[in-house]
């Protein structure tokens, strides 16, 4: 044990002697989830809302005024017909029109029988939906607030909405796990990658190798550091996460950490695996960033819903370690659920880290080359 503690005492010099390995794995994590959480965004923002009415009518003004209150919409001054809305927005001076039928209010009140119109650009279908969806669901709720109770039931313009877990909208909430897995396993799988790979091309591997401590101690002391340094770095994304971008922990912190760390302990001997089958730092770093980069973000359901890929994706989005912890930061973090929730997504992560762990120690070079 005081060997193996010399050893993690060792990598720790290494790490304290190179500032910009210290700068990697500090300050990178705070500046990815400052700019994902803010900068990478699917809520509308000033959206241009143009509102046509043949007539004066009470129940049309309520819809305005609770679509206006929102901070997402901003009112176009305009008393255009609905040709004119049209052309305002094809040239991008309009982005959502409102039109009410005529005898919209009596008709809503006498028959439950109004009329409204929403028209989007369609030319961004995302952004439109978004639009579509936000109006939607205040016309909706104002409809529900002006119609009497007996004709509640008989109203064409029927519009139920209901958004669990996140009624704001706010896409940090969607944001926020999906970085939380591309931070710590490209910090934890980069920074390993490396470590080994370091030895190797500064000579001292020679030195490790003739040492009495046995290989597998020398590849996890290679792997305690990294690990010390990443619970830093998850305390600092979960404080930025619940003071800076308002997400809330609403599950248990107790476990969220813990299948944090499990997370951290699979990516670290991803890592170690890299630094085991790499000849070089750059060919190290080069598997580490774009290998595990491109399938952490486009794979693992943190931009795009997994549902919607392809079968085969689907399937390869299951070997990717990243999947099954976003996963599971959004069952505790988000949605509040129990322990006994996750239990798929720990059952799938702990295997990882003993293949990989298994795969490191059985490529170790125990001569060198």
């Amino acid at each position: 044990m005081k060997q193996f503690l010399v050893f993690v005492r060792k990598e720790f010099l290494h790490i304290s002697r190179d500032v910009r390995t210290i700068l990697i794995l500090l300050l990178m994590p705070i500046v990815q989830i400052v700019l994902f959480g803010f900068a990478l965004t699917n809520e509308v923002q000033d959206v241009k809302v143009l509102f046509i009415s043949n007539e004066s009518n009470e129940t049309a003004a309520l819809i305005n005024h609770r679509i206006l209150s929102s901070p997402y919409f901003i009112p176009v001054e305009s008393q255009a017909s609905a040709t004119e809305a049209e052309n305002l927005m094809k040239s991008n001076q309009v982005s959502l029109i409102v039109n009410y039928s005529r005898n919209f209010n009596e008709t809503m009140v006498k028959e439950g029988a109004g009329q409204i119109e929403l028209i989007a650009d369609g030319s961004d279908p995302n952004m439109a939906s978004a639009i579509l969806s936000y109006s939607s669901a205040i016309i909706a709720a104002s409809i529900k607030e002006r119609m009497p109770a007996s004709l509640e039931n008989m109203g064409k313009v029927s519009l139920s909405t209901e958004l669990l877990y996140n009624p704001q909208m706010k896409s940090s909430y969607n944001f926020v796990p999906g970085v939380m897995g591309l931070i710590l396993m490209i910090i934890c799988a980069m920074m390993t990658s490396i470590s080994i790979v370091r030895e190797k091309e500064t000579g001292t591997m020679e030195i490790l190798l003739v040492s009495p401590i046995r290989p597998m101690f020398i590849i996890l002391s290679k792997s305690v550091p990294y690990f010390i340094l990443s619970v830093i770095n998850l305390a600092t994304i979960l404080l930025l996460s619940v003071y800076v971008l308002k997400v809330p922990v609403t599950g248990s912190l107790f476990w969220l950490v813990m299948v944090s760390f499990i997370f951290i302990f699979v990516s670290l001997t991803l890592g170690l695996l890299i630094s085991s089958i790499t000849h070089t730092q750059v060919a190290a770093m080069l598997i580490s960033g774009l290998a595990l980069m491109m399938p952490a973000m486009l794979l693992s359901g943190m931009i795009f819903p997994i549902s919607n890929m392809p079968e085969l994706l689907q399937v390869f989005t299951k070997f990717v370690p990243a999947t099954w912890y976003i996963l599971a930061v959004k069952k505790l973090m988000i949605q509040g659920l129990p322990l006994i929730s996750e239990v798929t997504e720990i059952a799938a992560m702990c295997p990882m880290a003993a293949v990989f762990l298994s795969l490191s120690l059985k490529q170790f070079k125990y001569r060198l080359e």
